[in-house]
């Protein structure tokens, strides 16, 4: 195996517990991602009933910030999507907020986390409820990304969007409205952007006359007035990308991203003279060069990516909103002239894939025939997990 998130903690973890206090929600993720598909987690000795070759077999953490356990989750949440998409094409949009905000940011994750998908979402809504655009409900799901390339904080949320809307009238009746400018066009992103920058900088304001940012960096009326001009001085960042047409693109397209960790194994090239070395991208069409960087800089700028305990990273809007979208995505299937969906046709699809995993996990490589057989069991060690977590010293923080 080549190099993996959780040998560059590994490696590089005792340096940097020399000189960084952990909280105890990085410990947790630290333990997880480092005693991921080790001993620690227990597993099962698994014998080939053919040849009788043997292996150990680990269990994994399931931690949201592993790069190892996200693929079977991204194969599962896209299987559950399946009957809610739409058919009419969709549009990738993104928002950003500016770096001004980076350090609130880190003295406060789960509000503005929470504050830019409230914005975003509310923005959107209002957009869609527009009759000079839409006039009526949307379907759009949000997705929280904190990361850039290199591991540096940038706050944004991708939004996919489907590119139409449904309109209720007095009497509960529905109708599909397309949008006005074409098929693929919903909203201009400049009037996006000031509509999100005035949202937010409202709920900023309340927040800091209401004292719920007791630690924000700005601890002054002249440092928040200071941060208030240089977040009205340029337009904040909104991006629509190419629309999508047809389901198995759009779910293709959205599963990057949900389930994206800040960084992946397979970005991970190897550790070398004291540096992490990792492949970031260096075009905008898709080129890729390798960057070296301190490997106790690489753990501190992954670990400001560890989202708080709970917090919801990707949420769904409008007709997908859990509370009424069994009954909203039935009408606007009816509007839209697709079959009804089919609940004993995706759970056979479900079967099949768990099916399909199990043949796959189950089958002995080293023989054409033979299966893997359970033949001893193994418990996790909550002691050697907790040793996973190099012990700070009582140095400076």
């Amino acid at each position: 195996m080549g190099t993996t998130l959780a040998k560059v903690l590994e490696h590089f973890g005792p340096a940097f517990v020399d000189h960084h206090s952990l909280s105890a929600m990085h410990e947790r993720v630290w333990r997880a991602i480092v005693s991921c598909r080790t001993p620690a987690l227990g597993g099962q000795r698994m014998r080939c009933d053919g040849c009788a070759a043997e292996q150990w077999r680990w269990h994994s953490c399931r931690n949201r910030h592993c790069p190892t356990c996200q693929s079977r989750a991204r194969d599962q949440w896209r299987a559950d999507r399946v009957s809610e998409l739409l058919n009419v094409p969709y549009c990738h949009l993104v928002f950003t907020l500016p770096h001004e905000l980076n350090a609130l940011a880190a003295a406060h994750p789960r509000w503005v986390y929470d504050t830019l998908m409230q914005c975003t979402a509310a923005t959107l809504t209002e957009f869609a409820a527009n009759p000079r655009w839409l006039g009526g409900v949307g379907a759009f799901s949000l997705v929280l990304h904190t990361w850039t390339q290199d591991l540096r904080r940038h706050l944004h949320v991708h939004a996919l969007m489907a590119c139409g809307a449904m309109a209720l009238d007095a009497d509960g009746q529905g109708s599909w409205v397309h949008p006005k400018r074409s098929p693929t066009f919903l909203f201009p992103v400049q009037a996006l952007s000031k509509v999100l920058r005035g949202k937010f900088m409202q709920a900023l304001q309340r927040a800091s006359e209401s004292g719920a940012l007791p630690r924000d960096p700005a601890a002054t009326p002249d440092l928040q007035r200071l941060r208030t001009q240089a977040l009205r001085k340029h337009e904040w960042v909104v991006y629509a990308k190419t629309p999508l047409d047809g389901a198995p693109a759009v779910l293709e397209y959205l599963a990057r991203y949900t389930h994206r960790t800040a960084i992946g194994n397979e970005r991970l090239v190897s550790i070398r003279n004291g540096h992490v070395l990792m492949r970031v991208r260096a075009d905008s069409s898709g080129g890729k060069r390798v960057m070296a960087m301190p490997g106790t800089q690489f753990i501190g700028r992954f670990l400001q990516h560890v989202l708080p305990q709970g917090f919801k990273r990707i949420r769904h809007y409008g007709l997908l909103a859990p509370a009424a979208k069994t009954a909203r995505l039935h009408m606007a299937r009816q509007l839209l002239a697709m079959p009804a969906a089919n609940p004993a046709a995706r759970q056979d699809a479900q079967a099949f894939m768990r099916r399909v995993a199990a043949i796959e996990i189950s089958r002995c490589p080293h023989c054409p025939t033979g299966r893997w057989l359970v033949v001893e069991q193994r418990a996790a060690t909550p002691m050697a997990r907790k040793a996973l977590v190099p012990t700070p010293c009582r140095g400076p923080p």
